[in-house]
């Protein structure tokens, strides 16, 4: 919306300092003028006799002096008023050109205002701060884009091989043709529902409620029971009642994305997963650890970004779509939450979502 054209800043204050100053100083001259005047000084010393009232020799005597200083402090104020408000909203200026060299989209520019603490460089750290994560956040929408961009074109392009094939080659199994299509269609759609479910929880448009995750995990863990027998691996779920604030659904699908994970990325035989809850005053902690092989920290620190994955899955019939810890993470962000991945020295991951258990407008009573 356009604006009309008004008194800049700087101006403002050099007129409210003047204004100030001539204020003060006419309130000092008439304070000094009907003190002479009380004190007979200027009766004495100007007329010699006390004949003339004290409002006539005030006039006469003391006022010439009073306007001349009056005008001087207005020069005074004005002209100091200005380079003092120029350089008080020095700094306003820097933040000003940063914030439009960020709307034209250059994200990589900083203030680095220098000097002492004060209301402006608390400003300008503040904006810096807001410019480096929403740098961040852009660069990782990026990648986010082109990986999920790749991630979808190879199903559709596999599906369009598979369908050629069977146009030009009218002798081909139809049957392998359609399972491999259902395959490849099922992968798809699995993709686009953990995209879709990434972009709902990123937005942290859900209502928070009561949950205990010590249910949470109970639920998980005889959902992927199934899967863990399949293939040798064993579960162990343990905890107290470890209460938390966030969605039900949300955190359900956290609790088995990374007891799903801990069950693909595993030994091929005689593996582990242990699930335990730990209820804390102001926090809630799920830990979820596993056996399998060994990952650097470095390794372990980018396993959250989408599309990223650790060690070849032993257990190829749950390829994933590699969102499963980026789900994670973005959950628990928007449950203002913190999580930690940590290698194990003998193999194996250890990932701990830590949660907060109150949060402002919500009762604090267990429901």
């Amino acid at each position: 919306m356009a604006r009309q054209p008004g008194l800049s800043v700087r101006l403002k204050l050099t007129l409210s300092y003047a204004g100030f100053l001539m204020l003060a100083g006419a309130l000092l001259l008439v304070a000094v003028g009907v003190f002479l005047v009380r004190q007979g000084w200027l009766i004495t010393n100007e007329w010699g006799s006390v004949k003339a009232t004290p409002g006539t020799i005030f006039l006469r005597s003391f006022a010439p002096t009073a306007a001349a200083l009056m005008v001087f402090l207005l020069v005074f104020g004005l002209l100091g008023g200005w380079f003092l408000a120029g350089r008080m909203l020095a700094p306003l200026d820097r933040i000003t050109h940063a914030t439009r060299t960020a709307e034209a989209g250059s994200l990589s520019h900083r203030i680095r205002l220098p000097g002492r603490k004060d209301e402006f460089r608390e400003l300008a750290d503040a904006f810096d701060t807001m410019l480096a994560r929403l740098e961040a956040h852009v660069a990782e929408q990026q990648r986010f884009a082109a990986n999920a961009s790749h991630e979808l074109r190879t199903p559709l392009a596999v599906s369009k091989a598979l369908l050629d094939v069977a146009r030009t080659d009218p002798d081909q199994d139809t049957d392998e043709i359609i399972d491999r299509l259902h395959s490849v269609n099922t992968r798809a759609i699995d993709l686009t529902e953990a995209l879709l479910l990434l972009s709902r929880a990123g937005q942290r448009s859900f209502a928070r409620e009561r949950v205990d995750l010590s249910l949470l995990a109970e639920e998980a863990t005889e959902t992927l029971l199934p899967l863990a027998e399949r293939h040798g691996i064993t579960l162990e779920t343990g905890g107290e009642v470890t209460p938390a604030l966030g969605s039900p659904t949300l955190l359900l699908q956290l609790t088995t994305n990374l007891v799903h994970n801990a069950i693909v990325h595993n030994l091929p035989h005689g593996g582990k997963v242990r699930v335990h809850t730990t209820p804390g005053p102001r926090t809630a902690l799920l830990t979820v650890e596993n056996t399998g092989e060994r990952i650097s920290p470095h390794q372990a620190s980018t396993l959250t970004e989408p599309f990223q994955r650790g060690t070849e899955r032993v257990h190829t019939d749950h390829p994933g779509v590699g969102l499963g810890l980026a789900i994670v993470h973005t959950i628990t962000q928007a449950h203002d939450g913190t999580l930690t991945l940590t290698p194990r020295p003998a193999g194996g991951l250890r990932i701990t979502v830590e949660l907060p258990t109150s949060h402002p407008g919500v009762e604090k009573s267990w429901l």
